[in-house]
């Protein structure tokens, strides 16, 4: 690897570094339980998908700012749905972020890949490592977090992936430019397309096998980035 010319390696976090759907089926369960014990008349856990989903939709319409503010959506979509459902205001906020604690308590305990922490330490031996998520999961809370010097989410600018400014903000706080880094990420669109159209080369993780003629590398599995990344890098020189 050239470290004078990649400077970061950023990484998306969910289904790049581990498998996301145990952590939310378990905060999901943990969320709804809550509210049933709070409020067991109201049977919220037996309400309609196609409800829920028109009470997201009807939410996104009134306050477009919250797809960007992943955390904040989740909170005013349950006080939402409580005061659909007759609750008061004060007590459907108070419910609604007792519900979202809950949620969190287990978002975090994710099913991180056996090859992710054996990865990451050899990357993080040349370059600095940052997360660029557009998820509520805060690496730092995971088993692999200490591998990370940075770590950025959706939430916190107000955009997302694959917006630019997303990606240019996160650099300009790294101090590195979109040419210094190189980022990862298993959704084409908004990891592989977002990056280089931010100005930075993107590797495309996914398991399944794909052809792109956006990203600079394809890689199946995470132990082939070394590799990758140097072939890229050696380009550079």
């Amino acid at each position: 690897m050239n470290p004078a010319s990649i400077r970061l390696i950023t990484f998306d976090l969910d289904d790049t570094l581990w498998d996301v759907r145990p952590a939310l089926v378990a905060a999901e369960r943990a969320q709804w339980s809550c509210l049933t014990a709070r409020f067991p008349s109201l049977a919220l856990d037996a309400l309609p998908r196609e409800h829920l989903a028109r009470v997201r939709e009807d939410l996104i319409a009134d306050r477009p700012e919250l797809a960007h503010q992943i955390s904040l959506f989740r909170e005013v979509f349950i006080d939402r749905l409580l005061q659909q459902n007759g609750v008061s205001a004060e007590e459907s906020a108070a419910a609604a972020r007792e519900a979202f604690a809950a949620f969190l308590s287990h978002r975090h305990n994710v099913a991180v890949y056996d090859d992710a922490r054996s990865v990451l330490t050899t990357l993080g031996r040349a370059c600095k490592l940052g997360a660029l998520t557009n998820g509520n999961a805060n690496v730092w809370k995971t088993e692999i977090g200490d591998c990370f010097h940075y770590a950025w989410r959706a939430e916190e600018f107000g955009m997302s992936k694959p917006d630019p400014a997303f990606f240019h903000a996160a650099f300009e706080r790294a101090g590195v430019t979109a040419g210094e880094v190189i980022h990862i990420g298993d959704c084409h669109d908004n990891d592989v397309s977002g990056a280089a159209a931010a100005g930075a080369q993107a590797i495309w993780f996914c398991p399944d096998g794909g052809v792109s003629n956006v990203a600079a590398a394809v890689v199946a599995r995470l132990s082939e980035l070394p590799d990758a990344i140097r072939r890229l890098t050696r380009g550079q020189q």
